[in-house]
């Protein structure tokens, strides 16, 4: 077989640094547990017509099809109009919800961890297959505005937890919809999506592009365009965001329902912010997320200190997405970009895994004959919970202990047999690290609870 060529913004982890990656779901994993979210899975793919219809996303979605066609006799409808793999958890959970309706107890809090894939080119923290962690909260009928609230924070709290082994601390950015549509339409304008849909590129190209964009795709006046670039500018941390905007709507005129409601919930989320997570949610009025289907709150989460990467985690709150018509499921979510975050700690070598392997002990072979000796004392030390790997051959001990050194593992265990001189040897276990040897009963010894698994852990910085 050729050399294969790698394939570009698909990544594969090595062993310490998938023990990494996995240190991290777990993490969030119990955090979202911990605040009574529910695991669940969807399948890879969606008929392409559910995938494509909210949103502009027809450019990054993967079909699938088999590489065999079938008469059209055995393809079923579906297969017929074309089914994709998905490109975020939310529309599959959307239709998840649609179809299980009558078997979930509302509201319904639920995580996912799963593969989506895009086909966007792949860059920094970009891939085209990647990992995404998601928590939603759906009503049926209604959803009131407090899970807006408790959503976000939630998801700082699974961020937080991540501060102890070296991830950043996180800035998590807050806009609502509400407040963006109110102040358009007071301003005249109708066509909010488009508006939306440029505003969200500020970051990217900058308000001399977006006020041009503004002008000419949506037929603003110049001063129309100034107006939202000035609202767009707009953040902070506490509520005196709230007096700005109101400041400037009255500056231009503008008088709106929506408007003043999108503010009464920003202004909720702040202040429940500041006692929960104090310093972690901050106000940013640019923040739209291109996607149609958000309806109230969005949110983008940076890390502090690594702006650059752009949005580790992003979401907000769709009324419309879950509905088929006679009953609608409103609902909020956020995305935690797994792959992305876990690229940019291994990158800028933030974290590292104390070894690549999970075994603890690394059980010597005196002999191939005694090889069921080592066997049996692996067995019983794994039954006690102990992850264990006997050596793969009988060679000296040095080159034993070399084995174990190489992939990190901190004991090697000598069997008991006999000796040199014939005399019985006791079973002996050595921690490697320290040079450290002494006699051990496999039915009863354990190493200390922190070599027990690989951990993971902030890596040492070089100091100036």
């Amino acid at each position: 077989m050729a050399r294969p060529t790698p394939l570009s913004g698909f990544p594969e982890w090595l062993p310490a640094d998938r023990i990494v990656e996995t240190h991290i779901l777990d993490s969030v994993r119990r955090t979202f547990e911990l605040h009574g979210f529910t695991g669940i899975e969807t399948r890879a793919v969606e008929p392409l017509d559910q995938l494509l219809r909210k949103g502009e996303t027809s450019k990054e979605v993967y079909v699938l099809r088999r590489l065999q066609a079938e008469d059209d006799a055995n393809v079923s409808a579906a297969d017929k109009q074309g089914l994709g793999l998905h490109f975020d958890l939310t529309v599959p959970f959307a239709r998840y919800v649609l179809e299980n309706a009558g078997h979930l107890a509302f509201p319904f809090k639920r995580y996912q961890i799963q593969k989506v894939w895009r086909g966007e080119r792949p860059q920094d923290g970009r891939f085209r297959e990647f990992t995404q962690a998601d928590i939603d909260v759906v009503g049926a009928g209604d959803l009131p505005y407090h899970f807006e609230v408790e959503v976000p924070l939630v998801m700082a709290a699974a961020l937080a937890e991540l501060e102890a082994i070296g991830v950043p601390k996180v800035r998590i950015l807050v806009n609502n919809r509400k407040v963006a549509e109110g102040f358009y339409r007071g301003l005249g304008i109708d066509a909010v999506d488009d508006v939306l849909r440029i505003i969200d590129k500020l970051d990217k190209i900058g308000p001399e592009k977006v006020a041009a964009a503004l002008v000419a795709e949506v037929a603003m006046s110049d001063e129309q365009a100034q107006a939202c670039l000035e609202l767009a500018a707009i953040s902070g941390a506490d509520t005196t965001v709230i007096d700005r905007v109101q400041a400037l709507a009255a500056a231009r005129s503008v008088t709106s329902e929506l408007l003043d409601e999108g503010l009464r919930e920003l202004g909720a989320l702040i202040e429940a912010a500041a006692v929960r997570a104090p310093g972690v949610v901050h106000a940013d009025l640019k923040i739209a997320r291109g996607l149609d289907y958000y309806t109230g709150s969005v949110y983008e989460t940076v890390l502090v200190g690594h702006e650059e990467l752009g949005s580790i985690c992003s979401g907000g709150r769709y009324d419309t997405l879950a509905s088929d018509g006679a009953n609608t499921y409103p609902g909020v979510g956020l995305s935690i970009g797994i792959s992305r975050l876990v690229s940019r700690l291994l990158s800028a070598g933030l974290v590292r895994a104390s070894r690549s392997v999970p075994s603890a002990v690394v059980v010597a072979v005196t002999s191939e004959e005694t090889r069921p000796a080592s066997d049996a004392v692996a067995t019983a030390l794994r039954a006690r919970g102990i992850p264990v790997e006997v050596a793969p051959t009988a060679a000296k001990f040095g080159k034993q202990i070399k084995y174990a050194d190489k992939r990190g593992v901190p004991f090697v265990w000598f069997p008991a047999g006999l000796g040199a001189d014939g005399e019985p040897v006791a079973h002996q276990v050595k921690d490697i690290r320290t040079g450290t040897q002494s006699e051990a009963d496999p039915t009863a010894w354990e190493p200390p609870a922190a070599d027990w698994w690989p951990s993971v852990a902030a890596a040492a910085q070089p100091t100036d």
